[in-house]
């Protein structure tokens, strides 16, 4: 066995906040020793302050980190800044994408990401036509979190319309395969590794007809995981009303997509019998709110979807913010605006859908906690800052920020310490560097 070992001073272990936890790391990155010790080994890393098992961002659209900063000057809705979103994506090519997704990996690393599930629909050239390698822009985002040093489930995503009844055009020629055959052997040829899984993503049920669904199930990886864009905008809710009678969570129970391995990325407008039939699936859901918040999108019905039967994750989407800590904060402040009452998720449930349920999510069962078996990924933070000083420990995600992350070990390994990458040096320079590039 190896024997590299860290020391935490209090780790948040399943059966919650503990003393002194030494945790040791296989060859595998897998931890074969969770123990209590009252003082740090010979030869162990310290980790101070509080530790947390490593996080999950469950949904990301890494090529959307370019607009941060670029979109607020003239107001407008979720449907004015897909229009700016359209134009960047116009500018990407396997390289610059390899470029802008390896910095923000790397941000997310800083930020204690071990694990990214990557919502992946920018498949192809400008006009539509395949690259030489046709999953080039997947096998750039492969290489970017390789070299970030997290994991990624690559959802790999089927977009076939430019809304209900209407054929792709401009920018969404990028996006789309033409049949979901086609998408399905275009997946089939993408490869899992040590750290990647291969996923699939319905993008919507505006950009998947309702008659293609089920080919879209038939067609995903067996046993991965399904992601899907759902009611993130009432006017996504109405179209679906007017075409096909049914609400957009109905069509996909109706096609067979609702499963334990589904997963309903924001879930923003439901009704009633929508959260009954997400509970009953056993489906999950990924809310992202700070994404939410930043496009005026809504606050989802996120205790009323857990009292249902389904388990939450979280993603930072857009990356307006990259920051699980305040996505987790964030999720229940918005169950208190909607209840008007506070502690609508206790500290433990915000950590459980910022870690093993995202994990989970993402195809990686088991991960997410601090235990033996589990990819030994470590997320410390300093609880002498000042914002976390005082602080209860067991609280500290209701306090604490990513700027107070000290150390954050992914798969055994030290990625991050202090705010630098330990491989990739200054993730605002590498931010910087491909972000400005883009836009010039």
């Amino acid at each position: 066995m190896s024997n590299t070992a860290y020391w935490c001073e209090r780790a948040w272990l399943p059966t919650g906040i503990a003393d002194g936890v030494l945790v040791r790391a296989g060859e595998d990155g897998r931890a074969w020793e969770v123990s209590r010790v009252d003082t740090p080994p010979l030869g162990a890393h310290r980790l101070h302050g509080v530790v947390l098992p490593g996080f999950a961002n469950a949904h990301s659209h890494a090529f959307h980190r370019a607009l941060r900063g670029r979109t607020h000057g003239g107001g407008g809705t979720f449907w004015t800044w897909r229009q700016g979103m359209y134009a960047l994506a116009e500018r990407l090519d396997p390289d610059s994408y390899l470029e802008l997704a390896r910095a923000v990996y790397a941000e997310m690393a800083l930020a204690g990401v071990s694990c990214v599930g990557e919502f992946h629909y920018l498949h192809h050239a400008p006009g539509g036509a395949p690259y030489a390698d046709p999953n080039a822009m997947g096998e750039a985002l492969r290489e970017a979190a390789a070299d970030a040093g997290i994991r990624l489930t690559l959802l790999d995503t089927c977009y076939l319309a430019g809304g209900i009844g209407e054929e792709l055009a401009d920018t969404q020629l990028r996006f789309g395969d033409g049949t979901p055959q086609a998408w399905a052997g275009r997946v089939a040829a993408l490869r899992e590794d040590d750290t990647t899984r291969i996923g699939a993503a319905i993008h919507s049920v505006r950009a998947v007809p309702r008659d293609a669904l089920a080919d879209v199930v038939a067609g995903a990886p067996a046993e991965r995981p399904l992601h899907v864009h759902l009611s993130e905008q009432p006017a996504e809710n109405e179209a679906c009303l007017a075409a096909y009678g049914r609400t957009p969570t109905a069509v996909l129970h109706d096609a067979g997509v609702l499963s334990p391995r589904t997963t309903a990325v924001h879930a923003t407008h439901l009704t009633e019998h929508d959260i009954e039939l997400l509970g009953s699936a056993g489906s999950m859901a990924c809310f992202c709110p700070t994404t939410e918040g930043d496009l005026a999108d809504g606050i989802g019905p996120a205790r009323d979807l857990v009292d249902a039967g389904c388990r939450l994750s979280l993603g930072s989407d857009q990356h307006a913010v990259l920051d699980p800590l305040q996505e987790a904060r964030a999720l229940e402040h918005g169950a208190r605006m909607r209840s008007h009452r506070r502690g609508c998720f206790s500290p433990d449930e915000l950590l459980r859908a910022a870690t093993s349920d995202g994990h989970d999510s993402l195809g990686w069962a088991g991960d997410g906690r601090i235990a033996v078996g589990a990819h030994c990924d470590l997320v410390a933070v300093r609880t002498d800052t000042p914002r976390t000083a005082g602080a209860l420990p067991e609280q500290i995600l209701l306090a604490a920020a990513a700027a107070d992350i000290d150390t954050v070990v992914v798969g055994g390994r030290v990625v991050a310490r202090q705010g630098r990458h330990e491989t990739l040096g200054e993730v605002g320079r590498l931010l910087a560097e491909a972000i400005e590039g883009l836009w010039r």
